[in-house]
């Protein structure tokens, strides 16, 4: 949260011909009654709506590139999810972009925005969890002292980094 992930899948969408901009967090807002929030300590049910919300977006990203667009899936996919998902999708090619600013960036965007997504979560223990429990695939781009648009640039100019092979 707060690492650029709307602000850069948007702007990487709009430098494209035929883009579709999914959101991960929108399946989960779609749940209004019963939704469990992924805690530090997660339950049963959590996880299922997790998992539920990652199926829906994959299927949603394999729709969109089956009738010719170009599917950008912004959303958290920490620890071995990440494999899962990636591994998910029917699309091939597939890229993986990990945006990782430093907590301390992260810390001064998250004050700066009107909405806080961390909830108990702490900048850190998540920061943790995604260097190390998430695997070091596609391109992990420090984006600390970018603009959103350089960003985008450095995406566009590392392609074959980003693509991931799935076996």
């Amino acid at each position: 949260m707060a690492a650029g992930k709307s602000t850069v899948a948007d702007l990487l969408a709009r430098r494209l011909p035929r883009a579709a901009h999914i959101r991960g967090d929108t399946f989960r807002r779609m749940l209004v009654s019963g939704r469990e929030e992924l805690l530090p300590e997660e339950t049963p049910e959590a996880r299922n709506q997790l998992e539920l919300r990652y199926r829906l977006s994959a299927l949603v990203a394999d729709e969109y590139a089956r009738d010719g667009w170009t599917a950008i899936v912004q959303d958290i996919i920490l620890g071995a999810d990440l494999s899962r998902y990636v591994s998910g999708l029917r699309t091939r090619p597939v890229y993986v972009v990990v945006l990782a600013p430093s907590t301390a960036v992260v810390r001064s965007r998250e004050a700066g925005r009107s909405k806080t997504g961390y909830g108990i979560w702490t900048v850190e223990a998540l920061d943790q969890s995604l260097h190390d429990r998430t695997p070091r695939i596609g391109l992990w781009l420090d984006t600390s002292e970018q603009t959103p648009e350089e960003t985008v640039a450095t995406i566009l100019d590392n392609l074959s980094t980003a693509r991931v092979e799935i076996v």
